[in-house]
């Protein structure tokens, strides 16, 4: 591809499903040749959605800029069963049988929205005492971890029994898997994530993205670069 001027720029990718975040940076580093990508916010491999690419060393530096935006996601619970990293990454374990009225799922949601405390999962890349979490929890520990403040927007799509499709915008730091979960709890049901989509980063959308699978050597980026 040609050289890209003006010390590079901000990429929108739509991560594919069953892709790391990393596998973005490595295939964009192959296809432009510079070493200095970020992203501005991971998305578990499960996932899929807005990422926002950061190219070159200019942009790399300004990644804070753009984590600490609030965000916007699509995504399915399942009720019935849950599972130990609150989403499909781990095999899942019966709960309830119990299925919720509507009436009993919007007076759920109402406490998902402001501001609300969270506990971290396990599964996660947060760090306790210098130790990432996710480790910690494949050695089979699980460590006691402080609550953290988020801001939330739950909005109910549709509900058909065992599926619940939600819209949530949330501040930096929130964990979605972590919503999924509590709710779950809530209705007594127990409910984990089967999809998740990231629609929206600050005043970047995903339909402005490019697909992770139309990321080759004929597409030209510097004319996607956004700065």
């Amino acid at each position: 591809m040609s050289p890209m001027s003006d010390n590079f720029g901000i990429l929108l990718v739509n991560k594919s499903t069953s892709k790391t975040s990393f596998s973005l940076v490595s295939l964009l580093r192959k296809l432009t040749r510079i070493k200095k990508i970020g992203h501005a916010g991971t998305l578990d491999p499960f996932a899929s959605g807005l990422m926002i690419m950061l190219i070159g060393k200019s942009y790399t530096q300004k990644s804070l800029d753009f984590i600490n935006h609030d965000k916007t996601y699509v995504c399915r619970l399942h009720l019935g069963y849950t599972t130990k990293t609150f989403d499909t990454e781990a095999e899942k374990k019966f709960y309830s049988e119990k299925e919720p009225t509507i009436q009993e799922l919007e007076k759920v949601l109402k406490e998902f929205q402001g501001d609300i405390e969270q506990t971290p999962p396990m599964y996660s890349a947060k760090k306790v005492n210098g130790q990432r979490l996710y480790k910690l929890a494949r050695q089979g520990i699980s460590i006691k971890r402080e609550k953290i403040k988020v801001n939330v927007k739950t909005t109910l799509i549709n509900y058909e029994y065992p599926y619940i499709d939600l819209e949530i915008t949330s501040s930096k730091g929130t964990y979605i898997r972590t919503i999924a979960n509590d709710i779950g709890e809530e209705l007594k049901t127990g409910a984990y994530l089967i999809a998740l989509k990231r629609t929206r980063c600050g005043p970047y959308f995903l339909k402005d993205a490019i697909d992770q699978e139309r990321l080759d050597e004929t597409i030209n980026l510097s004319e996607r670069l956004l700065r």
